[in-house]
């Protein structure tokens, strides 16, 4: 195995336009129009500017479908459920974080992205196709052949492993779904989450590892690539369990065995106890519900594995229902915490929220946004768990989603509420005579009325009302079950194309400003904490 140090300083030697990263990325990968747009944006910000202090951490938050409607009605949200007489004027806690920019999301074969393409721009530095991670745009998506060396890319995590940090990945989604996996896999399809989701007719069949699988064998994967000792990832939190156990009721840790196993794969293969031969006799640990984490001592653990749910974790606004029980988004950033700075390298940690981008997909704005204000708070638990002088913080999205806010509706009536011009008013009726509410979908599944439900899953039981109007005369819109009306019919709400914001504190952060493109925010990142010394 070649020392660090001895790699470090020939790859710095080798530098080009890639920037501090140089030649221990692919010169494919650096070569890239979007990766040197990219690095010379950087260049351009610096000459006006002073040059930065460089970070020691980085953590990179994402809320996955939090575009520019969700914050702003998740501001007012969020007041109004504190009892504010208004809300408007309210900020969530990134929101007061001195740098903002406008990020530009598209992939390169589709205007409107998925999370896949956006999560393999923000930490690769170049943009890719739709439903694709781990290379550039020349893969055709579900196509092996297609696969090579030339065109694979690393990520911003995969060389923080290379350059010592710890590093660390959380997300209420399962984290072998699209934008977790984009940090330390490589996949034509991101559906690929594990060996039974790889089609026997496929010519990917026994070519390629499936996503679940990557993860636990990412050191080895990494020494193999770049012929240095690592140790993998040292944190992972979220959901996902059944691509990492077999197909067996015997595996079961919620689910009934009557009701079938909770494992999908189809190998007989049991990742997380492989996981555990690797790492339990470094410190490693696995739990699997909120009382396994409160166990967890933070300042001995150097590795934690944790899948809180078979498929995604809970929303926010349900999490009170899981069976087993489930830690919040921030009680998980600040248990992720804790353990990474125990490593005076510093840390990489990418903390997503994935269920806001679900329940706008269900067309439940009640839940997006309530997952939205828990994100907030997990970004408030890691700066005041980090010191701000050495922790890049940014905040972003990976898209957004087409939830409209309109009406001409009078300042603090209730976001969620019918709109209404005046106090104590009856509420505002549109050419066909009937009400409607403020926030509403482009497109969707349309209304539903669930009353107090909390699962926004629960909405796609519902039959498809889009295109239509409902009588909400009678109708709870605040009430969490309530799903806002949809004008396209579809079977799921979609995303949206519009730009999206990043909100930055910390060493570097003065590089997000104006309007970039999404690959900038690796080389934000990279600027401001260089994963190999120049």
């Amino acid at each position: 195995m070649k020392n660090r140090t001895l790699l470090a300083v020939s790859l710095a030697a080798a530098i080009s336009s890639g920037g501090a990263l140089g030649q221990a990325l692919p010169s494919h990968q650096t070569a890239n129009d979007w990766f040197k747009e990219a690095n010379a944006n950087i260049a351009m910000k610096e000459r006006s500017m002073n040059t930065p202090t460089t970070a020691k951490n980085v953590i990179l938050f994402v809320g996955d479908g939090m575009g520019i409607s969700t914050l702003t009605a998740a501001r007012i949200f969020e007041a109004q459920q504190d009892g504010a007489v208004n809300g408007e004027e309210h900020e969530l806690f990134f929101e007061n974080f001195p740098f903002t920019a406008l990020v530009k999301t598209y992939n390169t074969n589709s205007q409107v992205p998925d999370s896949a393409g956006t999560m393999t721009a923000m930490v690769t530095g170049l943009k890719t196709d739709i439903g694709v991670f781990g290379y550039d745009e020349t893969v055709a998506r579900g196509d092996c052949d297609t696969t090579t060396e030339s065109n694979s890319v690393t990520s911003y995590l995969e060389m923080a492993e290379v350059a010592g940090m710890s590093t660390g990945i959380i997300s209420t989604a399962r984290i072998t779904h699209a934008t977790p996996g984009a940090l330390y896999a490589k996949t034509p399809d991101r559906n690929y989450e594990d060996i039974s989701d790889i089609p026997a007719s496929s010519n990917c069949a026994g070519k390629i590892e499936d996503i679940a699988l990557q993860l636990v064998n990412l050191e080895e994967n990494l020494e193999a690539r770049f012929g240095i000792d690592v140790d993998g990832v040292d944190v992972v939190m979220g959901g996902g369990r059944r691509h990492f156990l077999p197909n067996d009721v015997s595996f079961n840790v919620e689910k009934p065995a009557a009701a079938g196993a909770e494992g999908d794969r189809t190998d007989g293969r049991d990742l997380t106890q492989e996981w555990l031969d690797k790492y339990a006799q470094m410190g490693g640990v696995y739990v699997n519900d909120l009382a396994g984490l409160e166990a967890v001592n933070t300042e001995t653990t150097s590795k934690l594995f944790a899948l809180f749910n078979e498929s995604h974790m809970q929303y926010e606004a349900d999490r009170a229902n899981d069976i087993a029980g489930e830690p919040s988004i921030a009680e998980m950033t600040t248990a992720a915490v804790k353990i990474l700075d125990n490593n005076d390298d510093g840390f990489f940690l990418m903390v997503e929220s994935g269920r806001i981008d679900h329940a706008h997909h269900a067309g439940n704005a009640y839940g997006a946004l309530t997952d939205t204000v828990a994100f907030a708070e997990a970004v408030k638990a890691a700066y005041d768990a980090t010191n701000p002088q050495e922790t890049l913080i940014l905040v972003t999205a990976d898209h957004g989603h087409v939830m409209t806010i309109g009406g001409y509706v009078i300042r603090g009536n209730p976001i969620l509420g019918k709109a209404v011009y005046a106090p104590g008013a009856d509420p505002q009726l549109a050419s066909d005579g009937l009400p409607f509410t403020t926030i509403n979908y482009n497109n969707g599944l349309g209304f539903c009325d669930l009353g107090a439900e909390t699962d926004s899953d629960a909405g796609y039981a519902c039959a498809n009302s889009a295109g239509t109007r409902t009588d909400l005369s009678s109708v709870n819109t605040l009430a969490p079950g309530f799903h806002q009306e949809g004008l396209i019919p579809l079977s799921s709400e979609t995303h949206s194309g519009e730009d999206i914001t990043i909100h930055a504190t910390g060493p570097g952060a003065s590089f997000v400003r104006g309007t970039v493109e999404q690959s900038m925010v690796f080389h934000i990142m990279n600027k401001a904490r260089p994963v190999i010394g120049e």
